[in-house]
């Protein structure tokens, strides 16, 4: 999936070139979650009257997965033997439409929207437990928020960007068991539940996000 995504940025990428100044790509740092990175396409004048800008992104962010030891409990066993360690990564895509406003005096402010997707892991390792294991999410979303650009050059331009990530429930699975929000289990431990399962996992639900960057006009 991420591969794909990534070959549709370099195909999008193919009309800024012969855009020029209408195209940018850029790169941001900030909090998602955890700290993110991520990288993007911006594409301006897309069709004549047409309101909007363009922008397709990939970002990669590190953080906390979860409360191990109900982890353990809940995808393997009760078992309390080794020395747990975690950590977590979530992989996003997202298409925004961006609309010039006015909003808090910004000179060149945008309110941005659009459709999100995530590709959530979460690995779990009991060092001398004889236990490794990630628990795994894919969800759709949506997602927006207010950016403003400062510009630096004629061709660099400072982003400062806060927004809010909405993304829907959907099934957990880790080693050979998974949990669903409808309520389908399939090798349940236990009595636990999909709402057990999800109180500790910290898979993206409804993430606020700020961020800063730069971003490269093409001419």
């Amino acid at each position: 999936m991420i591969n794909g995504f990534l070959r549709f940025l370099l195909i999008m990428t193919l009309p800024g070139a012969v855009w020029g100044g209408n195209f940018q790509i850029g790169g941001e740092t900030g909090f998602n979650s955890g700290v993110s990175v991520k990288t993007n396409v911006l594409f301006r004048n897309i069709a004549k009257d047409f309101p909007f800008m363009l922008r397709a992104g990939v970002g990669y962010t590190a953080l906390n997965p979860g409360n191990s030891a109900e982890a353990r409990r809940i995808f393997i066993n009760n078992a309390t033997n080794g020395t747990p360690e975690k950590r977590g990564w979530l992989w996003d895509m997202r298409l925004d439409f961006l609309y010039p406003v006015k909003w808090f005096s910004l000179k060149r402010g945008y309110f941005y929207a659009g459709p999100r997707f995530s590709k959530f892991t979460g690995n779990f390792n009991y060092v001398g437990g004889n236990e490794n294991f990630d628990v795994t999410s894919n969800a759709w979303g949506f997602g927006g928020g207010l950016e403003s650009h400062f510009p630096m050059t004629k061709r660099f331009d400072f982003i400062l960007s806060a927004g809010l990530d909405y993304y829907a429930t959907r099934r957990l699975q880790g080693h050979d068991t998974s949990y669903s929000p409808d309520g389908e289990t399939i090798n349940g431990r236990e009595d636990y539940t999909y709402e057990n399962a999800d109180n500790a996992i910290n898979q993206p639900k409804l993430t606020p996000h700020i961020s800063l960057g730069i971003n490269f006009f093409f001419k």
